[in-house]
């Protein structure tokens, strides 16, 4: 399985004189886009009625979870980034830890599975699952990641994101009261100008 996961992730690999625009792109997308996920989260609380909070919320533990559970990953099993392996091109500065899983992905596919697991959010989360393939295409190009490090960060993200489908509603509903309380207290100015829901 080792040789597949280096010769995909030389297949995907920048070359050594790779394209400026091409490597612009990939940065972009390795560095930035990632902030989607926390912009339709905080986008979601602020024009969201009671239920879309609440949804804003799961998707947060999920995210949160699964991000807890690469760590968990990361102190039973090391796995070297390529670059720590001497493996194709790095073309960004990346910390030399575990690898698996990779957490961009984790915590997008973390939020984007638990939105399509509802009704109401399913959009959203195809739109944001979908934006994890240019992302994991991105890391990869880059020399940070393997492709089996997206795969783990896949499966990671949909277990989190069941578990929290399941189980989540034990701290999503007393978390929710908590921050709609301090939410009001805090944005209370705007909330009566009507540029925030109550």
């Amino acid at each position: 399985m080792e040789k597949i996961n280096q010769a995909l992730f030389l297949f995907l690999n920048a070359s050594e004189h790779p394209s400026v625009a091409l490597v612009m792109l990939a940065q972009g997308l390795a560095d930035y886009a990632i902030w989607i996920a926390p912009a339709v989260l905080i986008l979601g609380w602020l024009r969201g009625n009671e239920s879309i909070r609440r949804l804003m919320l799961e998707a947060t533990a999920s995210g949160l979870a699964a991000l807890l559970i690469n760590q968990m990953i990361g102190l039973v099993w090391q796995h070297p980034r390529p670059f720590m392996m001497g493996l194709g091109h790095t073309l960004m500065s990346h910390v030399a830890d575990s690898s698996f899983p990779s957490d961009h992905l984790t915590l997008l596919w973390a939020v984007s599975f638990s939105f399509l697991m509802h009704r109401r959010t399913r959009a959203a989360g195809a739109t944001l699952a979908l934006l994890g393939l240019p992302i994991a295409w991105a890391r990869i190009y880059l020399g940070v990641h393997f492709p089996l490090d997206m795969a783990g960060a896949a499966m990671v993200a949909g277990f989190s994101a069941w578990l929290c489908a399941r189980e989540g509603y034990r701290l999503v509903e007393p978390a929710l009261r908590l921050i709609t309380a301090v939410y009001r207290v805090l944005f209370a100015p705007f909330i009566r100008r009507g540029w925030m829901k109550q």
